[in-house]
């Protein structure tokens, strides 16, 4: 009889301590969750959300990077449709929920989502009224964060180590792909992009910029930005463009009215005077990539683009 105690507490002591092994709880109706810490605290969420909306465009990348198709998504105000580079049919079916900094709530809760992602920068203010909806999990910033909230947010969809893995292979893309740009180093790269009402040079810790940096590649001095807090990116008047020249440039436009206004300037005798417009050395570039993707899959997708352009 004694032996049989002492197995009983055996086994039982093992169970307990297999328990401690792993972060995933079960809720009253037996699905599994874990618990996420993020900038507005720690969630727990589902370990396999099968219903997911995200709230900004690095999240849409994020999910579909990782084989989760949004049932609904925010989209950026200036943009219309989601992003294309994911090929034909990948995005079928996203229902929009409303614009980045103004999501739709109702929308949102007719969706029945299992959990929801979005950005404390973008959308604070509507957290604990998202949270009523659907557990909800939110990065602290976007952009030049970029790297550390494609990990939170692999974690939170239950795909922790699909998300290591991606942004490993790329970091290791990117060096490969900087190796082989005559003179990476001194190679100096200007990022311009046309917005409706001014022009922003993007810095170092900008998403595109970062990539730039992955790369090994060099900055024109004024968009390294250093006596500036935001080094993200800054702003400069048709007047001043000179300010956005470099070796090469590559352009972007968000949105039609901006692709309107970079048409205009860039045809005007000021842009032609810049060294890159007079080497040949400018390209336009897809912002759905460069500017708003932000995202694993749109970083690789400026690879593509340094490795056919700089060649």
């Amino acid at each position: 009889m004694k032996k049989r105690l002492v197995l009983v507490a055996v086994v039982a002591a093992g169970l307990a301590l297999a328990g401690c092994g792993t972060a995933k709880e079960n809720t009253g109706d037996g699905a599994a969750t874990v618990e996420v810490t993020h900038a507005m605290g720690t969630t727990k969420v589902p370990a396999a959300p099968k219903r997911v909306v995200v709230l900004d465009t690095d999240k849409v990348d994020t999910a579909l990077t990782l084989g989760v198709k949004p049932v609904g998504a925010a989209r950026a105000g200036e943009l219309t449709g989601w992003p294309t580079y994911f090929g034909a049919g990948a995005t079928d079916g996203i229902t929009e929920v409303g614009v980045l900094d103004e999501p739709d709530l109702e929308g949102i809760a007719a969706l029945k989502p299992d959990l929801i992602l979005g950005s404390k920068f973008r959308q604070e203010k509507y957290y604990a009224e998202l949270s009523k909806i659907a557990p909800t999990v939110f990065t602290e910033n976007v952009g030049k964060t970029w790297k550390a909230n494609f990990l939170l947010d692999g974690k939170a969809l239950g795909k922790e180590q699909q998300a290591k893995d991606l942004l490993a292979a790329y970091e290791k893309r990117a060096k490969e792909v900087g190796a082989a740009v005559p003179d990476a180093a001194t190679l100096k790269i200007s990022l311009v992009r046309f917005m409706p009402d001014h022009i922003r040079i993007y810095g170092p810790e900008s998403f595109s910029g970062i990539v730039l940096g992955d790369a090994g590649l060099a900055r024109p001095e004024r968009q390294l930005l250093a006596a500036k807090d935001d080094k993200r990116f800054d702003k400069v008047s048709a007047e001043r463009l000179t300010e956005v020249d470099g070796d090469f440039i590559f352009v972007a436009a968000y949105g039609e009215k901006s692709a309107a206004e970079q048409a205009k300037i860039t045809a005007g005798p000021l842009w032609a005077t810049l060294g890159a417009v007079k080497a040949g050395k400018t390209q336009v570039v897809a912002d759905e990539t460069w500017m708003t993707g932000i995202g694993v899959t749109a970083a690789n997708k400026i690879l593509d683009d340094l490795a056919t352009y700089l060649k």
